[in-house]
């Protein structure tokens, strides 16, 4: 196994720039191959003839199955062995069954393609957060970690109008073409390009926990504990909105697969990206005088979520209706880089890829089941009273579990300086 040199006092350098740079790349694209169903969500419904209830079983259940159970064990050899090739074995994989999606002529076959993605998908964000954690010192790292989180609003901005276009021109199946092919030369770019950074502490490494062990560790943080009760929370808001963002634009509002590619697209990108990096900023420096305010601020941020997505629901002025959109991605985004950095300040560091899984475990387990399912659900229940305007009351249902993460994150917050030195000292 090649491995750079140690890192210096001076994080950002010109490998860990380019490493950075491409894991936010990889980052991107993790997400951009899950949000292109949710764009051409209402094409693939006219053709397969599917209820929405199934819909959101498939864009959830199927995909966050494998993705879940894959997650934890892919951390753990992370944890020991070479993250680079991980990370380029998995964007390979789950980019070729991006491409396998554009087959499908069944949902039953939909559902076999994203059960294979989730499964390829897991070898991505917990990798690449322990990457991160080893190029940068934990005075820098909730920036470095929300610049990469930002590769997801940075994909929706620049990618997401392309795909739209696509999508129009030339079907929804062309979309998974080009998205998967892309996705296979940057895993090449990767394996070719980036070497395994030294670990910053090997000493913990000396002694492999057990699974047991790193299992009891986590439980014995009530920090922990509740970022993973937030977590599951917010993830319900966030996959119900990624799922169904599109289908409520062309519902509500008219929208063809253009128009929300030019639209949806820029404004969900543009705020997501500003929302991960301001909320590392401020996390950096507010969190420098307090530890605390590390997950108080975006615990604040995601109480405010709901207030925006009732101005993005329920106005019949689409402009109106977009910033409301603009203003909900932004708040929802803020919490990203700073939860993954305080997960990795609760535990020593070999166990950092394992605490991000975990969290990745939970939140996805729980957000992309429920979200899309509890939408598509009450979509196909208030159908009969509301017609195509049940989705504007389903979301909001979806919506109002970001308060309660906010709350649990702000209780975590009162945890947050014991365990991170119980953290320490272990």
């Amino acid at each position: 196994m090649t491995t750079a040199a140690a890192p210096a006092e001076r994080d950002w350098t010109l490998t860990s720039g380019w490493t950075l740079g491409l894991l936010t790349v990889i980052y991107a694209l993790n997400y951009l191959d899950r949000q292109i169903l949710s764009l051409v969500l209402p094409l693939i419904k006219a053709e397969l003839h599917v209820s929405d209830t199934m819909l959101g079983l498939v864009t959830g259940f199927a995909f966050v199955l494998f993705y879940s159970l894959m997650g934890i064990p892919i951390a753990r050899l992370a944890d020991r062995s070479n993250r680079r090739n991980i990370i380029a074995i998995g964007c390979a994989f789950w980019s070729a069954m991006t491409m396998v999606t554009g087959l499908v002529t069944s949902v039953w076959q939909l559902a076999v393609t994203r059960f294979m993605m989730g499964a390829g998908e897991a070898c991505g964000i917990a990798p690449s957060n322990s990457m991160i954690a080893d190029l940068f010192s934990a005075a820098k790292r909730p920036l470095a970690l929300s610049i990469m989180t930002a590769g997801n609003g940075l994909g929706s901005l620049l990618l997401f109008p392309i795909v739209g276009w696509i999508a129009l021109h030339y079907g929804w199946r062309s979309t998974f073409y080009v998205a998967g092919a892309a996705g296979i030369v940057v895993a090449l770019l990767f394996f070719l390009t980036v070497r395994e950074p030294a670990r910053r502490d090997a000493k913990p490494l000396i002694r492999r926990e057990t699974f047991k062990e790193a299992m009891a560790f986590l439980a014995g943080s009530r920090a922990y504990i509740w970022i993973l009760a937030g977590g599951a929370f917010m993830g319900v808001s966030l996959y119900a909105n990624i799922v169904w963002n599109s289908s409520f634009l062309v519902r509500v509002h008219g929208f063809n697969m253009a128009e929300i590619g030019s639209t949806l697209g820029p404004i969900r990108g543009l705020a997501s990206a500003l929302g991960v990096v301001v909320g590392g900023m401020l996390v950096s420096r507010l969190g420098a005088r307090d530890a605390r305010l590390r997950l108080i601020v975006p615990g604040i941020a995601c109480i405010l979520v709901l207030p925006a997505e009732i101005l993005f629901l329920l106005p019949s002025d689409p402009t109106v209706s977009l910033i409301g959109l603009a203003l909900a991605t932004f708040l929802s985004a803020v919490h990203l880089g700073p939860v993954y950095a305080a997960c990795m300040s609760l535990v020593p560091p070999g166990l950092r890829a394992t605490a991000c899984a975990v969290f990745l475990f939970v939140a996805n387990l729980v957000g992309q089941i429920i979200g899309p399912l509890l939408v598509g659900a009450l979509n196909d229940h208030w159908a009969s009273l509301y017609g195509d305007l049940a989705i504007r009351y389903s979301m909001m249902v979806g919506a109002s579990c970001a308060t309660v993460a906010g709350l649990f994150l702000i209780l975590a917050a009162r945890h947050f300086i014991p365990d991170t030195r119980r953290a320490e000292a272990a």
